[in-house]
């Protein structure tokens, strides 16, 4: 005799798999409806009072001047190109911002675990005091220092040709648009390429044979020779750019307002304080004895920071 056992169905009310998924089902829906209301009551009332939406705002004329721009910029132009100018000078602030807070926080971070005395206490002086002041103060302050310190253009400081330094902002002199300038841009790229190629040969080069490479040294000649290679090529241009006086500011030349400065200066140095605790917190997750097993090889203190200590605090420091 054959025996069959009969599963009962249980309901999906008293399924908890199910109950969920239909809970989870419900409230998707809710905020759904919810999101669909919003956006059509606002549409409706918006329509009323005759406020247009939507994007078609950015052909339209921004009819205001931006002090600064990278790109070519006029208060003529609609509010998409300001935009991008928006865009560019963040850009422009964070790149550099970027590099001198990583140059600023190593440099520091480094000197707070320094066995001199004085450097180390200057060193957590800066660290602390930065840190508790807050960014938005400092921008203020550097503001209003750089403002109300410097002379107005026409008795602009002068400290050597091409640079101006004022109220108005600090005018240098660059060198004059010129065709070749574009090319040694792209000459830079290559020789980038060219020295990263050369540092994986080098390495298989000395897996195999055990001999070095000056990959540094070479990587310096090919970056730095293949520019002055096409800067001599296309004739060596050498003229400048030089910021001249006319009516109440200069013209020509880069000219950096004091906004940049100010907020360039105030984030630079309050994140460069968080960027040197990340750093020491970093070296010092690095275990003593690989410091002492580098000393017994002769090595010099220089060498064992960037050789031995730097590298290996790199994925604690990021």
């Amino acid at each position: 005799m054959k025996n069959s056992i009969s599963e009962e169905k249980v309901p999906f009310w008293l399924d908890p798999d199910k109950r969920a998924i239909a809970y989870q089902a419900f409230t998707v829906l809710m905020f759904g409806l919810l999101a669909w209301y919003l956006v059509s009551n606002t549409l409706v009332n918006l329509e009323k009072q005759n406020i247009s939406s939507g994007f078609g705002f950015l052909e339209k004329e921004a009819a205001f001047e931006i002090g600064e721009s990278v790109i070519k910029y006029s208060a003529a132009d609609n509010y998409s190109r300001a935009l991008m100018v928006g865009v560019l000078n963040t850009l422009k602030v964070s790149f550099i911002g970027i590099v001198l807070c990583l140059i600023i926080g190593v440099f520091v971070g480094v000197a707070r675990l320094s066995t001199n005395w004085l450097v180390q206490k200057l060193a957590m002086i800066y660290i602390e005091v930065m840190q508790n002041i807050p960014v938005l103060l400092q921008l203020f302050f550097w503001y209003a220092l750089f403002y109300e310190s410097f002379p107005s253009p026409r008795q602009a400081l002068h400290p050597f040709a091409g640079l101006f330094i004022c109220n108005r902002g600090v005018a240098m002199g660059i060198p004059a648009a010129h065709p070749a300038h574009g090319y040694m841009l792209a000459a830079v790229g290559v020789g980038l390429v060219i020295a990263y190629l050369v540092r994986r040969w080098a390495k298989r080069r000395k897996a195999k044979t055990g001999q070095d490479f000056p990959v540094f040294w070479t990587a310096i000649g090919v970056t730095l020779g293949l520019p002055l290679i096409t800067w001599a090529v296309f004739g060596a241009p050498t003229g400048m750019d030089i910021p001249e006086l006319k009516g109440f500011n200069f013209r020509g030349g880069l000219m950096l307002s004091p906004e940049f400065i100010a907020l360039l200066l105030g984030l630079v140095i309050y994140t460069s304080a968080f960027v040197a605790e990340a750093v020491r917190a970093g070296i010092q997750a690095v275990s003593r004895g690989q410091t002492e097993a580098a000393m017994s090889i002769g090595l010099k203190k220089g060498h064992i920071l960037n050789l031995v200590i730097l590298p290996q605090a790199l994925r604690v420091i990021i």
